[in-house]
Protein backbone atom coordinates (compact mmCIF):
# COMPACT_ATOMS: atom_id res chain seq x y z
CA UNK A 1 0.00 0.00 0.00
CA UNK A 2 1.76 3.66 -0.90
CA UNK A 3 1.36 6.48 1.20
CA UNK A 4 -1.75 8.21 -0.37
CA UNK A 5 -3.77 4.60 -0.43
CA UNK A 6 -2.51 4.54 3.52
CA UNK A 7 -3.92 7.76 4.41
CA UNK A 8 -6.95 7.66 2.37
CA UNK A 9 -7.72 4.26 4.59
CA UNK A 10 -6.95 6.09 7.88
CA UNK A 11 -9.72 8.54 6.83
CA UNK A 12 -11.70 6.04 5.76
CA UNK A 13 -11.93 4.91 9.19
CA UNK A 14 -11.24 8.29 11.58
CA UNK A 15 -13.25 10.44 9.95
CA UNK A 16 -16.83 9.03 10.34
CA UNK A 17 -16.42 8.51 14.89
CA UNK A 18 -14.69 12.24 14.49
CA UNK A 19 -17.69 13.75 12.60
CA UNK A 20 -20.04 11.62 14.87
CA UNK A 21 -18.11 13.50 18.15
CA UNK A 22 -18.79 17.13 16.04
CA UNK A 23 -22.66 16.10 15.57
CA UNK A 24 -22.57 14.95 19.39
CA UNK A 25 -21.41 18.50 20.09
CA UNK A 26 -24.15 20.04 18.91
CA UNK A 27 -26.53 17.98 20.19
CA UNK A 28 -24.95 19.16 23.50
CA UNK A 29 -26.21 22.67 22.99
CA UNK A 30 -29.46 24.74 23.90
CA UNK A 31 -30.14 23.60 20.23
CA UNK A 32 -31.37 20.17 21.59
CA UNK A 33 -32.43 21.14 24.96
CA UNK A 34 -35.85 19.52 26.52
CA UNK A 35 -36.76 22.87 25.64
CA UNK A 36 -36.66 22.83 21.91
CA UNK A 37 -36.72 18.87 20.96
CA UNK A 38 -40.16 18.69 23.15
CA UNK A 39 -41.99 21.00 21.02
CA UNK A 40 -41.18 18.95 17.95
CA UNK A 41 -41.71 15.62 19.45
CA UNK A 42 -45.15 17.40 20.81
CA UNK A 43 -46.21 18.44 17.48
CA UNK A 44 -45.25 14.68 16.15
CA UNK A 45 -47.13 12.88 18.87
CA UNK A 46 -49.98 15.24 18.58
CA UNK A 47 -50.37 14.49 14.98
CA UNK A 48 -50.07 10.21 15.52
CA UNK A 49 -52.02 10.14 18.70
CA UNK A 50 -54.21 13.33 19.20
CA UNK A 51 -55.36 11.88 22.73
CA UNK A 52 -52.48 12.00 24.28
CA UNK A 53 -52.31 13.38 27.69
CA UNK A 54 -49.86 15.58 29.50
CA UNK A 55 -48.53 12.97 31.62
CA UNK A 56 -48.25 10.59 28.52
CA UNK A 57 -46.55 13.20 26.63
CA UNK A 58 -44.01 13.78 29.47
CA UNK A 59 -42.89 10.35 29.86
CA UNK A 60 -42.52 9.54 26.20
CA UNK A 61 -40.31 12.81 26.13
CA UNK A 62 -38.35 11.61 29.41
CA UNK A 63 -37.94 8.02 27.54
CA UNK A 64 -37.05 9.30 23.71
CA UNK A 65 -34.45 11.62 25.36
CA UNK A 66 -32.83 8.68 27.39
CA UNK A 67 -32.52 6.41 24.50
CA UNK A 68 -31.20 9.13 22.32
CA UNK A 69 -28.64 9.34 24.76
CA UNK A 70 -27.70 5.67 24.79
CA UNK A 71 -28.15 5.23 21.12
CA UNK A 72 -25.69 7.92 20.06
CA UNK A 73 -23.14 6.92 22.47
CA UNK A 74 -23.84 3.03 21.21
CA UNK A 75 -22.86 4.60 17.74
CA UNK A 76 -19.78 6.39 19.10
CA UNK A 77 -18.22 3.04 20.13
CA UNK A 78 -19.04 0.95 17.19
CA UNK A 79 -17.26 3.88 14.88
CA UNK A 80 -14.15 3.76 17.00
CA UNK A 81 -14.13 0.24 17.33
CA UNK A 82 -14.46 0.23 13.45
CA UNK A 83 -11.39 2.87 13.53
CA UNK A 84 -9.29 0.69 15.55
CA UNK A 85 -10.08 -2.54 13.68
CA UNK A 86 -8.94 -0.47 10.31
CA UNK A 87 -10.06 -3.48 8.17
CA UNK A 88 -8.00 -5.98 9.86
CA UNK A 89 -8.52 -9.70 8.72
CA UNK A 90 -8.85 -10.49 13.16
CA UNK A 91 -12.51 -10.42 13.85
CA UNK A 92 -11.75 -9.21 17.64
CA UNK A 93 -8.86 -8.03 19.68
CA UNK A 94 -9.68 -6.73 23.35
CA UNK A 95 -7.77 -3.33 22.49
CA UNK A 96 -9.87 -2.36 20.07
CA UNK A 97 -12.95 -2.45 22.24
CA UNK A 98 -10.80 -0.85 25.31
CA UNK A 99 -9.84 2.23 23.22
CA UNK A 100 -13.17 2.54 22.08
CA UNK A 101 -14.67 2.19 25.38
CA UNK A 102 -12.53 4.71 27.04
CA UNK A 103 -12.76 7.30 24.36
CA UNK A 104 -17.09 6.94 25.24
CA UNK A 105 -16.47 7.05 28.81
CA UNK A 106 -14.16 10.41 28.81
CA UNK A 107 -16.54 12.12 25.89
CA UNK A 108 -19.60 11.30 27.96
CA UNK A 109 -18.29 12.84 31.30
CA UNK A 110 -16.90 15.93 28.30
CA UNK A 111 -20.44 15.97 27.27
CA UNK A 112 -21.85 16.67 30.65
CA UNK A 113 -19.44 19.22 31.59
CA UNK A 114 -19.99 21.07 28.30
CA UNK A 115 -23.82 21.04 29.33
CA UNK A 116 -23.12 22.87 32.44
CA UNK A 117 -21.85 26.02 30.40
CA UNK A 118 -25.23 26.07 28.54
CA UNK A 119 -28.03 28.06 29.25
CA UNK A 120 -31.12 25.30 28.94
CA UNK A 121 -28.81 22.03 29.55
CA UNK A 122 -28.11 20.72 32.84
CA UNK A 123 -25.32 18.41 33.77
CA UNK A 124 -26.11 15.12 35.24
CA UNK A 125 -23.80 11.99 35.95
CA UNK A 126 -26.32 9.18 35.47
CA UNK A 127 -27.13 10.79 31.99
CA UNK A 128 -22.81 9.68 31.77
CA UNK A 129 -23.80 6.57 33.03
CA UNK A 130 -26.12 6.33 30.28
CA UNK A 131 -24.45 6.97 27.79
CA UNK A 132 -21.25 4.62 28.55
CA UNK A 133 -24.02 2.06 28.88
CA UNK A 134 -24.92 3.06 25.55
CA UNK A 135 -20.95 2.53 24.40
CA UNK A 136 -20.31 -0.65 26.36
CA UNK A 137 -23.56 -2.63 25.10
CA UNK A 138 -22.80 -1.74 21.70
CA UNK A 139 -19.37 -3.07 21.94
CA UNK A 140 -20.76 -6.35 24.19
CA UNK A 141 -23.23 -6.86 20.91
CA UNK A 142 -20.57 -6.26 18.27
CA UNK A 143 -18.18 -8.77 20.47
CA UNK A 144 -21.02 -11.53 20.53
CA UNK A 145 -21.50 -11.04 17.09
CA UNK A 146 -17.59 -11.20 15.93
CA UNK A 147 -17.53 -14.49 17.86
CA UNK A 148 -20.30 -16.19 16.05
CA UNK A 149 -18.77 -15.27 12.51
CA UNK A 150 -15.45 -16.58 13.88
CA UNK A 151 -17.32 -20.21 14.70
Amino acid sequence: MNQTQHSKSKIHYWLPPLLWMAAMFSFSTDAFSAEQTGSRLRWFLQLVYPAITQHQYEWVHFLTRKAAHFTEYAILAGLWWRAFRAGALVKWEWRWAWRAFVIVAVWALLDEWHQSFTLSRTASPYDSLLDISGGLTALVVIWVVQMKQAH
